[in-house]
C-alpha cells in the first residue's frame, strides 16, 4: 500500500531543491503498471514538466481530465501546456477553468450577469475587468479595442488603479473605471483574459496594432532631462518578478548574477521594484548601475523611462510587458521551461515584435543565459 502523503513530502523536498530526476526515479516504480492513484499521477507531472518533456505531460494531463472532468485544477494545469505548446484553441478553453482553485480564488469576480459569448450585442454595455496580474493586464489589454469593434456595445473597462494611467489614453472603450469602485449598469461582462476564449484568438490575430500604449510627453520630459548626458547605451534591468509569484524562485534572480554584464560604455538603468530593489545601490564590481527605485512613483515613470533607455533587459516580469506594448526594445531571460505565453524554443515571440527572448538550454542554467546576453550586449553596445 502506498502512502501517499508521506511519498509526496519526499517528492517535494527533492522538486524544491531542483533535483527532478531523482523525484521521477522516486514515482515511477509505483506507476510502472500504468495504474495508480490519480494524485501520483499528477505529482508525476510536476517532476517531467521542468525537465522539458512537455509533449509527454501533456498526454498524462489528458488522461487526468478524461478520469476526472471535474477537477478543475487538472483541468487549469493542462490549459498551461497547451499554451505554451501553442494549442490556442482548445487551451483559451481550458484556461477558463482558472477560477475556483487555491490559487485564483482571491482574484475571482462573482459577477451577477452573463459572460459575453464573443456575438455583437449593439446597444447593450459589456463590462470588462481585468483580474490578474500587471503583466497579464499589459498584455491582454490589446484586445479592448478588438472587443468594442466586435460586440458594437457600448463598454465599460475596469483596470487596476496602476495601470488605470496608461490605460485612459487608449482607444476602444466608452467609459473607464478602477477597480474596487462600483461599476456603471452593465448588461454582459468578461474578464480580460477570458477575451482569447469568447473571440477565438489565434496566432493570425497578433500581435495587432502596435504599439498599443504610449508614454505621456510630460513624463517623457521628466525622464529626458534626468538621464541627460549618461553615457549611452541605456539599458534598464529587472532581474527579478513579483516575490508572491507561483513561480518566482525559476524565473528571478539577484543582481549579482548579472555580473558578466559589466561592460564597458553601457549605463543601466535600474527599473527593478520590490525587495530586491535595494541590490541596485550596491551593484557587482565595473556595473554601472543607476538606481531608479526610489524615483519611479508608479508605471507612467516606467513608461517613460523604457521610452528614453535604448535597451531592457529583464526576468519575465511586468516592465517586460510595457516594453512590448510601448513597441521599445527588451531581451527577456527566461527560464528552461517559460510561462505559458512565452512558448517553446522560438528567439521572438508572436505578442511583441520587439522583443528577444534568452532562454536556460536547461533547468536552472541562468550563467549560460548570461553569458549569450553578455555577448549579444557588446554587440549591441558596438553598433549604438
Amino acid at each position: 500500500m502506498i502512502d501517499v502523503p508521506v511519498l509526496e513530502r519526499q517528492l517535494r523536498a527533492l522538486m524544491m531543491e531542483g533535483r527532478f530526476v531523482e523525484a521521477e526515479a522516486l514515482i515511477r516504480p509505483h506507476l510502472a503498471s500504468g495504474a495508480g492513484p490519480i494524485p501520483l499521477w499528477r505529482l508525476l507531472c510536476q517532476t517531467i514538466k521542468p525537465q522539458g518533456r512537455i509533449a509527454e505531460t501533456r498526454v498524462i494531463q489528458e488522461m487526468l481530465v478524461n478520469a476526472v472532468p471535474g477537477d478543475l485544477s487538472g483541468r487549469f494545469d493542462l490549459s498551461e501546456t497547451l499554451l505554451l505548446l501553442g494549442e490556442f484553441d482548445r487551451g483559451w478553453r481550458e484556461y477558463h477553468w482558472r477560477y475556483s482553485l487555491a490559487h485564483t480564488t482571491r482574484i475571482e469576480r462573482k459577477v451577477q450577469r452573463p459572460r459575453w459569448d464573443g456575438r455583437r450585442i449593439a446597444g447593450r454595455t459589456l463590462l470588462i475587468h481585468d483580474e490578474q496580474g500587471f503583466g497579464d493586464t499589459l498584455q491582454f489589454i490589446r484586445m479592448v479595442p478588438w472587443a468594442k469593434e466586435r460586440s458594437g456595445a457600448r463598454l465599460v473597462l475596469e483596470i487596476s488603479p496602476e495601470i488605470l494611467p496608461l490605460a485612459k489614453r487608449m482607444p476602444g472603450f466608452d467609459e473607464i473605471t478602477t477597480r474596487g469602485t462600483l461599476p456603471p449598469a452593465f448588461d454582459v461582462h468578461c474578464e480580460m483574459m477570458s477575451l482569447p476564449m469568447v473571440m477565438g484568438l489565434t496566432f493570425d490575430d497578433l500581435p495587432g496594432r502596435m504599439p498599443y500604449l504610449a508614454a505621456t510627453p510630460k513624463h517623457l520630459a521628466k525622464w529626458r532631462k534626468r538621464l541627460a548626458g549618461l553615457p549611452r547605451p541605456l539599458v534598464g534591468l529587472v532581474w527579478a518578478g513579483r516575490p508572491a509569484h507561483h513561480n518566482d524562485g525559476n524565473r528571478s534572480m539577484n543582481l549579482a548574477d548579472l555580473a558578466p554584464l559589466a561592460l564597458p560604455g553601457v549605463t543601466f538603468l535600474a527599473v527593478q521594484k520590490g525587495p530586491k530593489a535595494a541590490q541596485g545601490k550596491t551593484p557587482p564590481a565595473g556595473m554601472n548601475v543607476l538606481s531608479l527605485d526610489e524615483e519611479i512613483r508608479d508605471f507612467e515613470d516606467t513608461a517613460a523611462i523604457l521610452s528614453i533607455a535604448d535597451l531592457l533587459i529583464s526576468v519575465d516580469s511586468s516592465p517586460v510587458h510595457l516594453a512590448g506594448a510601448l513597441g521599445r526594445p527588451a531581451w527577456v531571460l527566461l527560464p528552461f521551461v517559460p510561462d505559458w505565453r512565452w512558448l517553446l524554443e522560438r528567439t521572438d515571440t508572436p505578442w511583441y515584435p520587439s522583443l528577444r527572448l534568452f532562454r536556460q538550454e536547461s533547468h536552472g542554467d541562468w550563467p549560460g543565459v548570461i553569458a549569450r546576453v553578455a555577448a549579444a550586449l557588446a554587440a549591441f553596445r558596438d553598433h549604438a
